[in-house]
């Protein structure tokens, strides 16, 4: 089955040119022209990969990019921008991106970056866990669309939606070491200092859920991240 592309370029000529090439090389293309139709169209449509201009009507690339992360999509993002400026990769990377090609580009060059970011997330969906909706975690249950911990006497802590985000990363990975960047990147959508601090108040906080249950460990790894221990 042809992958599915979502073009958003605000240019209709350079909108065609990336459209009709796409679709030489067997691609499905749907094109928009403004960063609120697109928008519109991620809200009813699913895509196996997102290519954002950066400078748009109605909503830029960065918002728009920046909505669709807030939103769990995990899909690719590709920015193409004539702006160069350091400032504005790192906003981009740090919104969601992960890859960035500058105009003018050969099409060439842009298919090859298609290909290899599909390739790397095939990767990755090839080695990750599977997502699930409940998680057993010890004598807990994790609860994930519901934002809820339960224990076995079924008294139930309800969580904000990082602490769920988070232990549902280290459940998915239990027993496996897992980067601090990792989670990061997947969670905070930032891997900084401050983001880091951040992180660390929330490992604290699912320690003290999980204390009641002494064959739970939230383990420190030096020089790597964490890893949710579970006793059999």
């Amino acid at each position: 089955m042809a992958k599915r592309i979502l073009l958003v370029e605000d240019d209709p000529n350079l909108g065609f040119v990336v459209k009709d090439n796409l679709e030489d090389r067997g691609y499905h293309v749907t094109h928009c022209e403004d960063g609120k139709m697109a928008d519109d169209i991620l809200s009813r449509e699913t895509f196996d990969l997102l290519l954002f201009d950066v400078m748009m009507p109605k909503k830029d690339g960065f918002t728009l990019a920046e909505d669709v992360r807030h939103r769990n999509i995990h899909t690719p993002i590709i920015f193409m921008t004539a702006r160069e400026m350091l400032e504005d990769k790192i906003r981009g990377f740090k919104a969601g991106a992960d890859d960035y090609i500058t105009k003018p580009f050969d099409i060439e060059e842009l298919f090859m970056r298609i290909e290899a970011v599909l390739k790397r997330k095939n990767i990755q969906e090839s080695i990750a866990p599977p997502l699930s909706s409940e998680y057993t975690i010890g004598k807990f249950k994790l609860i994930a669309p519901e934002l809820k911990l339960v224990d076995e006497n079924n008294n139930t802590v309800t969580m904000t939606k990082k602490e769920t985000a988070l232990l549902e990363y280290l459940a998915r990975y239990a027993n496996q070491p897992v980067k601090r960047e990792d989670i990061l990147l997947s969670i905070w959508k930032d891997d900084s200092y401050f983001a880091g601090r951040s992180m660390d108040v929330y490992i604290t906080k699912l320690r003290k859920y999980l204390k009641t249950d002494p064959s739970l460990e939230i383990q420190n790894v030096h020089g790597v991240g964490f890893k949710l221990n579970i006793l059999s």
